[in-house]
């Protein structure tokens, strides 16, 4: 879970609604991959081990269909998650700031590009 110093250092970023609000859920995403996971290193779980999390949450024990959509959600985030770790960090390993930068850069090629046009 986010603390709410996180929270208010997402929202200061000044990125536009769109990237805040994705910025977010990937943050969230990240910090229940670790929780899934037990650690705040190395590779995200994998599909099993989000099932078993998921199954063990007692919220979510009479909504296998919101389950397995957050599931698939989760799966999504942690290759995204991977992918922006790149081949020399792990995606468990990163943290707000990075995901805030990485947000910026996103924005700022996205603006470039839709100026360019």
């Amino acid at each position: 879970m986010l603390t709410p110093s996180e929270l208010a250092e997402l929202e200061s970023t000044l990125l536009p609604a769109l990237e805040r609000h994705h910025l977010r859920l990937l943050a969230h995403a990240l910090r229940t991959l670790q929780q899934i996971a037990g650690r705040n290193s190395g590779p995200a779980p994998d599909a099993a081990a989000i099932h078993i999390w998921l199954n063990d949450q007692p919220a979510l024990v009479d909504d296998p269909a919101f389950r397995d959509a957050f599931a698939g959600q989760l799966a999504s985030a942690a290759d995204q998650l991977t992918e922006l770790a790149g081949p020399d960090r792990s995606p468990l390993a990163l943290d707000l700031p990075d995901l805030i930068t990485w947000s910026r850069r996103s924005a700022d090629q996205r603006l470039g590009a839709a100026g360019a046009g």
